[in-house]
C-alpha cells in the first residue's frame, strides 16, 4: 500500500557541499544523528540508502531535517533527483530512521570533575543560543570537553568542514561564552 504523496524541500547551507532536505515530518523526535561515512551508516536505514547515492560522503539527521553532504567531483544537479527519491521512499516505506533502540541520537559528551558548573553553563548557551541557529543551517554542534579555559566542540552536518565554521566558533560561539563565562578563554574544533 502506498502512503501519501510527500513534498520535500530542499534549502541551501552555507557549506556549498552540504544540502537540507525537510520531508515535512519529524526525522528524529529527540537529539541528532551524525554520520560522516558509509560505514558508520549501519545505525540508520535512511542513511544506509542515501550512500548509496554516488558521491554522497556524509548524512547528518535533525529533528526535522536530512542534511546530505557530497563530495567535490559529483554535482547536485546529478545528485538530487536521487536523494528525494531515497527519502520519500523511505517515509512511505514506514521504516524506522533509525534501526535499533541502542542508537542514542548524538547530543554533548558527559563532564565528570571539577568545573561541573561551569560546563552546565556551557552547555546551556550551546542548547539555548547555539544548537538552534545552526540547525537552521542543517547543523549541529555539541560540547565535547572543557580543559583550563578551553572549550572543545564537536560539529556536525552542514557544520562540519563548512567554510564559514571557523569564523562561526571563533567570532560567534567563543565571544558569546566568553561574555557569559568568564572562565572560558577560547573554544576549539574537534573531530571525532
Amino acid at each position: 500500500m502506498k502512503g501519501p504523496d510527500m513534498f520535500i524541500q530542499t534549502e541551501s547551507t552555507p557549506n556549498p557541499a552540504t544540502l537540507k532536505f525537510l520531508p515535512g515530518q519529524t526525522v528524529l523526535s529527540a537529539g541528532t544523528a551524525d554520520f560522516p561515512s558509509k560505514d558508520s551508516a549501519h545505525a540508520s536505514p535512511l542513511a544506509e540508502k542515501i550512500f548509496e547515492v554516488n558521491g554522497v560522503t556524509g548524512v547528518f539527521l535533525g529533528h526535522d531535517f536530512v542534511t546530505v553532504t557530497k563530495d567535490d567531483g559529483t554535482e547536485w544537479d546529478h545528485m538530487k533527483p536521487s536523494i528525494l527519491g531515497m527519502i520519500m521512499e523511505h517515509f512511505q516505506s514506514g521504516a524506522p530512521v533509525l534501526a535499533a533502540e541502542g542508537v542514542a541520537p548524538s547530543g554533548h559528551a558527559d563532564h565528570t570533575g571539577e568545573d561541573g558548573d561551569i560546563v552546565e553553563q556551557i552547555k546551556e548557551l550551546l542548547d539555548t543560543r547555539v544548537r538552534p541557529a545552526v540547525a537552521q543551517d542543517g547543523g549541529d554542534i555539541t560540547f565535547h570537553g572543557f580543559e583550563r579555559g578551553v572549550v572543545y566542540l564537536h560539529m556536525q552536518g552542514a557544520c562540519a568542514g563548512c567554510p564559514s565554521s571557523t569564523v562561526t566558533l571563533k567570532m560567534g560561539i567563543e565571544n558569546l561564552l566568553r561574555h557569559y563565562i568568564p572562565e572560558v578563554t577560547e573554544v576549539r574544533p574537534i573531530d571525532l
